[in-house]
């Protein structure tokens, strides 16, 4: 995984918990945890929603 091993792994997140605090590390996880299901949400929306269908305009005969 992009060459990081668990040792670099653990020093990035003892870094991100000296800069955020330990108060912010739930809130930041929170937001993130949103923005990729809303990122999923929005690339899984059908087609139609984006493009509606087109309405069929041809003329309509009247047989009596």
């Amino acid at each position: 995984m992009f060459g990081i091993g668990m040792p670099e792994l653990i020093i990035i997140l003892i870094i991100i918990l000296i800069i955020f605090g330990a108060g912010k590390l739930p809130e930041i996880g929170s937001g993130i945890g949103k923005g990729i299901k809303n990122f999923k949400k929005a690339t899984n929306e059908p087609k139609e929603e984006i493009e509606p269908p087109k309405e069929n305009n041809e003329p309509t005969e009247d047989k009596a």
